[in-house]
């Protein structure tokens, strides 16, 4: 994990990636969406009303899923400066509908701060991305000693970490491929870094698994 202080991005750049990844994210119910509308009104496809309106709700769904998961793991739109572990249960099992992977929640009743509960939901998810074909995401989330212990196991064939994720999760600037695949990971490693936190990962044979440490 790199501590250099020159390499840590500066606000405005680091808002204008996470702005780039949340379009992208936003883009594709919102299109899938304007496509069922344009459906509904086009009179020479009236036979398919069912479908576009089965289109659209499915891809409200979605879009409302993904900005109620984005305004706690991004953002600060809420008054909230604690969240229970079944606040965020919810929005974890959200962002795992319709993926490959499962997402297993092995986490007792607890509270967490602010920075807490952003990490842990970058991590539970960063933890499904690792699993492209498939497999079961455990999360945990454990206090011991003034700490907790935010941890991420990805299990499943091909189990993996983009060039890019590696990048972010070091706390490194991208220098080549997907800012799109890097920001993410680079936001949970400044997350917990900013917080007095620690960063790490492992990868293995069709396992990744993503730790963190916080202090309580």
């Amino acid at each position: 994990m790199t501590t250099d202080s020159d390499a840590m991005m500066d606000g405005a750049d680091l808002a204008t990636f996470l702005t780039g990844k949340l379009c992208h994210d936003f883009i594709s119910p919102a299109g899938a969406i304007a496509s069922g509308l344009d459906l509904m009104k086009d009179p020479s496809a009236q036979d398919m009303r069912d479908e576009a309106m089965g289109l659209i709700e499915a891809s409200s769904e979605k879009l409302i899923a993904l900005i109620n998961f984005a305004r706690v793991a991004y953002g600060a739109a809420t008054t909230a400066e604690r969240f229970r572990s079944d606040d965020l249960k919810p929005l974890a099992e959200s962002v795992f509908k319709g993926a490959r992977a499962s997402l297993d929640w092995r986490v007792d009743p607890q509270e967490f701060s602010k920075p807490q509960a952003r990490a842990f939901l970058n991590l539970v998810q960063l933890t499904g991305a690792a699993l492209p074909g498939g497999g079961v995401a455990a999360v945990t989330a454990r206090e011991d000693d003034g700490w907790l212990t935010l941890r991420g196991e990805a299990d499943g064939p091909r189990a993996r970490l983009k060039p890019e994720a590696a990048t972010g999760l070091a706390g490194e600037r991208l220098t080549e491929g997907l800012a799109g695949q890097w920001i993410q990971s680079y936001w949970l490693w400044r997350t917990v870094n900013d917080h007095g936190g620690t960063l790490g990962f492992t990868v293995g044979e069709d396992r990744v698994t993503l730790t963190a440490r916080m202090p309580v």
